[in-house]
């Protein structure tokens, strides 16, 4: 194992990789920049460029830079415009976009940054330890077992609503559960729902989705409530660039649990980073003092940090599955395993001992990548951060046009675009309700992933067997009963304690 390290040292810092992982990280993040382009699709469009270079270590060393410089850069159009078009980066919009309108554009950027590099770092060294041992786990979760895990997601769904909103965020999580059956179904390949619609057989994009629910509704809340920029506060001046040392030492914590949390989640296969983050976001805010529960969703960095770390850890921990066992983790590692493929490579238990060099190379061209990005990066958030210097008048067309390029470059039809200006004319009528849109999309996102694993475990249990037989389903069923059941007791408990402070207890 010591050798394997040795040699993919050796390759992995030799000077045609080390371009390769920059021009990968350079890629990766201006292109992820654009809503629309995420790392699937930057990805498909460099697998030719990566198979013509020959040398398998340094295509992999490129298209992994190019996926986590995407992840790293979908996280600027999040927070400077509310336009999320990769799924891991909707919960960084959270708290991002308000840190953004508050004219904290510059340090939402620095905590990005500071947290994607430490939690893609974290999640290098957690590879470099215990990818074979992981790999052994992994295999241990089923169908059954990521059922349970989308309904631990969809459980969380309390943290992402505001105070006393908890029935509107339920009521918006069925309405993107009902949102996902349209389509194909999972246990039969028959359309449904579809109004016969011919582009609506594979079901709504989820880009399409994503911009409705934030982009949209923010170029039109800007029309519509045009005293909106002015009330909340100086979004035009850059300043605010550096974090201090208490935000510093705040963040410090939620960074290291959510690296940790969100390596092992992108561990398994079907996880991925979107799960993550959403898990992050959901965890740091149930466990956050009250008084912080209420900051969240409204600009706090804690909010920030948490889905970021966890999302860029993730995106680590699913090479484990990748490279050990040839599972693909996520339709981005699905692209890379085809990209190996066509290389001559074929990952699996035999990889780290046949080919040391590009297993090895790939792991440490990780924690290079992430160097690289946040040197890269830091210096440009100043100059990044004047995309909110724009004038409204020139920032909404802006705003419109990236959202509709967005959405038709992800499904590449005009129906898209009808679908997309309907979507988000409802979103906004929402908004302006006060309904929380993000466990509509949320609960489109694992709407599809709990049915396709629920009836694959109906299939093999020939019913509901599968709850009680596998007991890693019932332990992940019994933190998603915690996860109900905690707020709810905590907020009663905090009602009976103010009974008793105005009785005078």
């Amino acid at each position: 194992m010591l050798d394997g390290i040795l040699i993919g040292l050796s390759t992995a810092f030799s000077f045609s990789n080390i371009l390769m992982v920059i021009g990968g990280c350079l890629i990766g993040t201006f292109i992820g920049m654009l809503p629309g382009l995420g790392p699937m699709s930057i990805i498909s469009i460099m697998i030719p460029v990566a198979i013509s270079i020959g040398d398998p270590s340094a295509a992999l060393i490129l298209l992994a830079g190019v996926y986590y410089g995407a992840i790293f850069g979908g996280s600027t159009s999040s927070i400077l415009i509310n336009a999320p078009g990769v799924a891991s980066t909707v919960a960084t919009s959270f708290d991002g976009y308000p840190l953004a309108r508050q004219g904290k554009a510059g340090k939402a950027l620095t905590v990005a940054a500071i947290s994607s590099f430490c939690g893609g770092s974290i999640g290098a060294v957690l590879l470099m330890i215990f990818a074979p041992a992981l790999a052994s786990v992994a295999l241990l979760f089923h169908s059954a077992e990521y059922f349970a895990l989308m309904v631990v997601g969809l459980s969380a769904i309390a943290a992402f609503a505001g105070t006393g909103q908890v029935v509107k965020a339920l009521l918006m999580t069925v309405l993107g559960l009902i949102m996902a059956t349209v389509g194909e179904g999972a246990l039969f390949n028959m359309p449904r729902f579809t109004m016969g619609i011919m582009d609506l057989q594979s079901g709504f994009g989820f880009i399409t989705l994503a911009m409705a629910m934030f982009a949209l509704p923010e170029a039109l809340y800007l029309v519509l409530d045009p005293g909106r920029s002015k009330t909340e506060g100086g979004s035009n001046e850059i300043k605010d660039l550096r974090i201090t040392k208490a935000e510093a030492k705040s963040i410090a914590p939620v960074i290291g649990r959510q690296s940790i949390q969100g390596f092992l989640i992108g561990v398994l296969p079907g996880a991925g980073a979107t799960i993550a983050s959403f898990l992050g976001y959901a965890v740091e805010r149930n466990i956050a003092p009250k008084e912080e529960q209420k900051e969240f969703g409204k600009g706090a960095i804690k909010g920030l940090a948490a889905p970021e770390s966890a999302n860029n850890a993730a995106c680590t921990g699913s090479f484990v599955p990748l490279l050990t066992l040839g599972i693909p983790g996520s339709g981005t590692t699905a692209i890379l395993l085809g990209a190996l493929i066509a290389l001559n490579v074929s990952p699996g238990p035999r990889l780290m001992v046949d080919e040391p060099e590009i297993f090895w190379a790939v792991i440490i061209s990780m924690y290079v990548g992430n160097l690289i990005l946040l040197i890269l990066n830091l210096p440009l958030i100043p100059y990044i951060a004047k995309v909110l210097a724009v004038p409204r008048n020139y920032l909404i067309p802006f705003i419109f046009f990236f959202t509709l390029m967005g959405a038709y470059i992800g499904q590449n039809n005009a129906t898209e675009l009808l679908i997309l200006v309907g979507l988000g004319i409802c979103a906004t009528v929402l908004r302006f309700a006060d309904y929380p849109l993000a466990p509509l999309l949320i609960g489109f996102i694992l709407g599809s992933m709990l049915e396709d694993n629920f009836s694959r475990s109906m299939q093999l249990y020939d019913g509901l067997g599968f709850l009680m037989e596998r007991p890693m389903t019932i332990g992940l069923l019994g933190l998603a009963a915690v996860l109900v059941i905690l707020p709810s007791y905590r907020a009663r408990r905090a009602r009976l304690r103010q009974r008793g402070v105005a009785d005078g207890d």
